[in-house]
């Protein structure tokens, strides 16, 4: 059913999330969430320093004399390339992890050089297939669902726990925090990143070629690092206050990193499929919700934000350019993909997951991990 426009009165998000819900005030839902999330996970100050150096002193200890403490992703964004360097000041020694997909722009890989050089960082490059890979993109595409990122966010999270087993490494450092990503509905992506059922039944459904190389980690993989092989993941920068823009300016400063102009846009794929894909057939500008979390996070205000979000996401320019690029590396005419633009869109639950099941799981877990807590 069509619904009448509206927009949060505190932050920027509106009814293009179908799910979106407003007080008696006109604050969404979002805003409340986040509030309740940030107060819950993320700790600052003195609080924030000590149970930061409490982690730093777990991971040394775990780590022994082995010559890597943790692993990280290293994608050469803001957020993980903020983790290297807060590493670095903590006296950390992680081995970063970095996804070849096949779709890093030029800056990205000159950015990674630079952080693993002037940090002195070891750095593991996984060249995924790339047939096999481009067989997976395609067939999420012609599956008309909305999270087109699975196969590159599935993939990371399998080589970070494979890398991390392999190494004997009992902790991956994570660059996703509240500060800065605390919004993101859940109508805009797939809720289990790790959904492998889901992965599966999309591509034997609408892929051609085996995924005998591609990284896979489903539940009972992930359940299996998480209890057996005790592998943990740090989200370090919940544990400081952190702030984007004075990040860029340390990475820049300190690292010669530069930026991407928006968040992601270091992968040629992911800035096509946010600036086109999303807004075109879905109808989802994810600025919205990026935004919105800095609004709630005190690091924007919100006629900034309404501003910022004004801005054309293209220029007709940069639009031709990535179009021809992204269509001639998946080997799609013009016309087969105005074709996949057109079809219907679809849940990523139309074809079989596994997320009753995992939300089941966690949500016992969780609830084991506060009994536990409370003897």
């Amino acid at each position: 059913m069509d619904r009448e426009y509206r927009i949060c009165k505190r932050c920027i998000m509106d009814t293009t999330d179908p799910d979106i819900s407003f007080d008696e005030q006109g604050i969404c839902n979002h805003c409340r969430e986040y509030a309740v999330h940030y107060g819950k996970d993320v700790f600052t100050g003195d609080e924030g320093k000590k149970r930061l150096d409490e982690i730093v002193a777990r991971i040394r200890a775990k780590a022994g004399k082995s010559e890597h403490d943790s692993v990280m992703g290293l994608s050469g964004g803001v957020d993980s390339t903020y983790v290297a360097y807060l590493a670095k000041q903590l006296g950390l020694n992680p081995l970063c992890v970095h996804l070849d997909n096949g779709w890093d722009s030029e800056l990205s890989v000159k950015n990674i050089e630079n952080i693993v050089r002037r940090l002195g960082f070891d750095l593991h490059t996984h060249v995924i297939d790339w047939e096999e890979f481009k067989d997976l993109q395609l067939a999420y595409m012609k599956a008309s669902v909305i999270d087109i990122e699975v196969p590159t966010d599935h993939a990371i999270t399998a080589v970070l726990y494979d890398v991390a087993r392999e190494q004997n490494i009992s902790f991956i450092l994570s660059g996703n925090n509240i500060a800065t990503e605390g919004i993101l509905p859940f109508s805009w992506v797939h809720g289990n990143k790790n959904d492998l059922i889901n992965l599966k039944a999309i591509h034997r459904k609408f892929g051609s070629l085996p995924l005998k190389s591609y990284p896979r980690l489903g539940l009972c993989r992930r359940l299996y690092y998480h209890v057996v092989k005790k592998i943990r993941t740090v989200k370090i920068l919940n544990y400081i206050r952190y702030n984007k823009k004075e990040a860029k300016r340390i990475i820049t400063e300190s690292l010669g990193w530069r930026d991407y102009g928006y968040k992601h846009y270091e992968s040629f794929f992911t800035r096509f499929y946010q600036a086109y894909i999303l807004t075109k057939k879905f109808g989802v500008d994810k600025r919205r919700a990026h935004l919105s979390t800095l609004i709630c996070s005190g690091q924007m205000t919100r006629e900034e934000a309404l501003s910022e979000i004004q801005k054309e996401l293209y220029n007709e320019d940069d639009l031709k350019n990535d179009k021809e690029y992204v269509l001639k590396k998946l080997g799609l005419s013009e016309k087969d993909f105005e074709r996949i633009m057109a079809l219907p869109v679809k849940s990523h639950l139309d074809y079989g997951s596994d997320l009753k099941i995992h939300r089941l799981i966690m949500s016992a877990y969780e609830k084991l991990k506060r009994f536990k807590a409370r003897r």
